[in-house]
């Protein structure tokens, strides 16, 4: 699956045992397929990561573009509630905490991550269930 101008895609840590378990989670637990992933290490991510101005090798958060918008850190995560079956779009209710606050705490797990939960032994794009939601680089860059 190649990137379009409107297409919503999640970059994340594919080396990171828990946003592998987080990325699976959010497969299991969406009501639609509408998302494409790819790890922020990936070469499918590098221009998008590029063109929003991250920085290469910048592996602190997970990102979510949507409409040619990037989301990053609870931001991310809160933007992608909508899309999950019920319950779990009652976690919105977070939005009303300050983001500073709520990404005080995403960057303490996030500083833990690898300690805590160790770095992943395969990337979950990896699993040929997923294969036509990874993202990849379009003919003419590839």
């Amino acid at each position: 699956m190649s990137e379009t101008p409107d297409a919503a895609v999640l970059l994340f840590d594919g080396d990171c045992a828990f946003c592998n378990g987080c990325v699976r989670w959010l497969l299991r637990h969406e009501r639609r397929p509408r998302y494409q992933f790819a790890a922020l290490q990936s070469d499918a991510a590098q221009p998008l990561l590029a063109r929003f101005e991250v920085p290469p090798g910048d592996l602190g958060s997970v990102l979510v573009i949507d409409h040619g918008r990037l989301y990053r850190k609870t931001a991310a995560v809160l933007h992608l509630l909508p899309e999950l079956r019920w319950p779990w779009p009652l976690l919105r209710v977070f939005v009303l905490v300050p983001r500073v606050l709520r990404d005080a705490v995403y960057d303490f797990v996030g500083a833990r991550r690898y300690r805590w939960w160790g770095r992943a032994t395969s990337c979950v794009i990896a699993d040929p269930a997923w294969h036509s939601r990874v993202l990849t680089l379009p003919s003419s860059v590839s």
